[in-house]
C-alpha cells in the first residue's frame, strides 16, 4: 500500500492544493472573468493541443495493433461509456445537448494523460505494457472522445442560436465562432450538424489530435528531438486547467446533489466495472486487464472542465464532479487494485 500512498501525496494531494489556490483566487478577485477566460484560452487552444500531440504521437502504429483485443475493447468501452453519459445527462437529467457533451467530457472520461504514467508506474512498473495501456486509453480519449464532445458543444450551441433568433445563450467568449474573431454565429437548422463538425474541427484540440493520431496511423516517427520545443508549454497544462477549475468553482455555488453523486459514481465505480466484465468476456487477463481497469477508473479529464469553463456550461455540476471525484478516486483506487485480480481469479481467468 505504500505505492498507493504515494500516488495520493504526489499526485492527487497536489490536485486539491492547486484547485483551492484557483479558488480562493476567485473569491478574492485576484482574477476578474475576462482573466479567468483567457487563461481558458490558453490551456484549450495552446496548452491542451500541445500536451494531446506529445502524448499521441509517443505511441506508434505498432503499439496500437500489438494488442488488438486491447485497442478494440478500449474504443468500445471509453466511446460507450461516453455516450451512456451523455445520453443519461441528456434524456435523465434533462440537460441541453451542449451541457450533456460537457458532462459526457467529464463523467466519461479519465484524466488519462495526466494522471495515466503517474498512477499505473508506481503500481505495476515501468514497461512495455504501462505504456501500451496508457497509449491505447489516451489516443481513444483524447483524439475520438474531445472531438466528439466538441461536436456536441457547437451542436447545441446552434440549436440555441436558432431558438433565440441568433443570439446565442453562450458567453461571448465561449461562442465557437466569436472566438475566431471574425464570423458572427448565426442560427443553423437545416444544416446544424455539417456546422457543428465545421466549426469543431476549426477548434485546435479537434484537430491536433487528429493530426497526431493521422501521423502514428501512417507510420511517421516524430522526432524525440523536436519534444520540447512542446514540452513546455504542454506540462503547463494539466496544472492550468486545474487552476482553473478552481477559479471556476469560486464563481458557483458548490454542489453535492444527485447528479454529483451520480457522475462520481458513474466515473469511478461504473465505468471500470464495465471495462472489467467486457475485457474479461474478450479475453484480457492478468496485469494488462488491471492496468486497463485503473486507467478508465481515474478521475475526470480536466479538458472537460476546461472546455466547461470556457463555453460558460454545466460549469458547477461540472467543477463539483471533478472536485467529488477526484477526492473518491483516493479510495477507489485501492478498490479496483485488489477486486480486479480476485474478480478474476473467481471467473477463472
Amino acid at each position: 500500500m505504500g505505492d498507493i500512498g504515494n500516488i495520493l501525496l504526489s499526485d492527487i494531494l497536489p490536485i486539491f492544493v492547486i484547485m483551492i489556490l484557483g479558488y480562493l483566487g476567485g473569491r478574492l478577485h485576484k482574477f476578474d472573468h475576462d482573466q479567468m477566460q483567457g487563461l481558458n484560452k490558453v490551456v484549450l487552444d495552446i496548452a491542451l493541443p500541445a500536451a494531446l500531440f506529445v502524448s499521441i504521437t509517443g505511441a506508434t502504429r505498432e503499439m496500437l495493433f500489438s494488442d488488438l483485443t486491447l485497442t478494440l475493447v478500449s474504443l468500445g468501452v471509453v466511446i460507450g461509456m461516453f455516450m451512456l453519459s451523455f445520453l443519461l445527462c441528456w434524456k435523465v437529467f434533462k440537460h441541453n445537448i451542449a451541457e450533456a457533451g460537457v458532462c459526457a467530457l467529464i463523467a466519461g472520461s479519465p484524466t488519462i494523460g495526466f494522471l495515466g504514467y503517474a498512477v499505473l508506474d508506481p503500481v505495476f512498473g515501468t514497461g512495455t505494457q504501462t505504456g501500451l495501456v496508457v497509449a491505447i486509453v489516451a489516443i481513444v480519449v483524447n483524439a475520438i472522445t474531445i472531438p466528439i464532445g466538441m461536436y456536441l458543444v457547437n451542436k447545441g450551441e446552434n440549436q440555441m442560436t436558432a431558438q433565440n433568433g441568433g443570439k446565442t445563450k453562450l458567453a461571448a467568449t465561449g461562442a465557437t465562432a466569436a472566438a475566431k474573431g471574425n464570423t458572427p454565429a448565426a442560427p443553423a437548422k437545416k444544416n446544424s450538424s455539417l456546422t457543428a463538425i465545421v466549426n469543431a474541427l476549426k477548434q485546435p484540440v479537434v484537430w491536433v489530435p487528429l493530426l497526431a493520431v493521422a501521423i502514428v496511423l501512417v507510420g511517421i516517427r516524430f522526432p524525440k528531438e523536436l519534444y520540447p520545443c512542446f514540452d513546455l508549454i504542454a506540462k503547463a497544462n494539466s496544472g492550468l486547467a486545474v487552476f482553473a477549475a478552481g477559479i471556476a468553482l469560486s464563481t458557483v455555488k458548490f454542489s453535492l446533489g444527485k447528479e454529483i453523486l451520480w457522475n462520481t459514481f458513474y466515473r469511478n465505480l461504473l465505468t471500470p466495472a464495465v471495462g472489467l466484465a467486457i475485457g474479461l468476456l474478450c479475453g484480457i487477463h492478468g496485469e494488462v486487464l488491471q492496468m486497463f481497469v485503473l486507467a478508465i477508473a481515474l478521475p475526470p479529464a480536466f479538458s472537460g472542465i476546461i472546455i466547461s469553463s470556457r463555453y460558460n456550461i454545466y460549469v458547477r455540476d461540472g467543477a463539483s464532479t471533478v472536485a467529488v471525484s477526484t477526492l473518491a478516486f483516493a479510495a477507489t483506487m485501492p478498490l479496483w487494485i485488489v477486486v480486479t485480480p480476485m474478480i478474476e481469479h473467481l471467473f477463472g481467468a
